[in-house]
């Protein structure tokens, strides 16, 4: 139902629908964000090769949702994007002051010979695109680079009407010598 209405809202454009439906969805999962999480699901991905596995724990309001075999399957592929993409941190917020800070000392010493009115812009772009790639809900999702993480759990909580986010998540691989 949403669909149409976003058509018709969009008079039959297909790409301004999908721009509206993902606005909504982001709508949508504002709303929730003051419900309690009371059930979830955990899944796992081994790489084929047996070298690099992940889990993630990902929440949702009830156990109808999250028994469902289409949640199961968004815990099972954010789990093989984090075996593929080795995220440090869930949110922006999970970021600690020294490692921000690590990373500006780092990047401080690349802008050193730029003009000094835009050193400030260089340093904050590097350390937007630095940290970007290690957090997970900012992360193009590695089987549809056109979505994020945090899109595809906007739409799942526009689909199943609950609040659902990701617990934790952890990756392994075999270290080599």
């Amino acid at each position: 139902m949403q669909c149409k209405k976003a058509l018709e809202e969009a008079k039959g454009d297909m790409e301004k629908a999908l721009v509206i439906l993902r606005k909504k969805s982001g709508e949508l999962g504002a709303k929730k964000a003051d419900r309690v999480f009371k059930a979830g699901t955990i899944a796992g991905y081994m790489h084929a090769t047996g070298r690099v596995g992940a889990m993630v724990e990902l929440l949702s309001e009830s156990d109808f949702v999250s028994g469902s075999d289409e949640f199961k399957q968004l815990a099972r592929d954010i789990a093989m994007h984090v075996a593929a993409t080795n995220p440090k941190f869930l949110r922006k917020t999970d970021i600690q002051e020294s490692d921000m800070k690590a990373a500006k000392e780092v990047f401080a010493e690349e802008v050193k010979g730029k003009p000094a009115a835009m050193q400030e812009k260089i340093l904050e772009g590097k350390l937007a695109g630095y940290f970007g790639e290690m957090v997970l809900l900012d992360q193009p999702f590695v089987k549809n680079p056109e979505t994020t993480i945090q899109s595809m759990i906007d739409a799942a909580m526009q689909k199943f009407g609950e609040k659902i986010d990701i617990g934790r998540f952890s990756r392994f691989a075999v270290l080599e010598k």
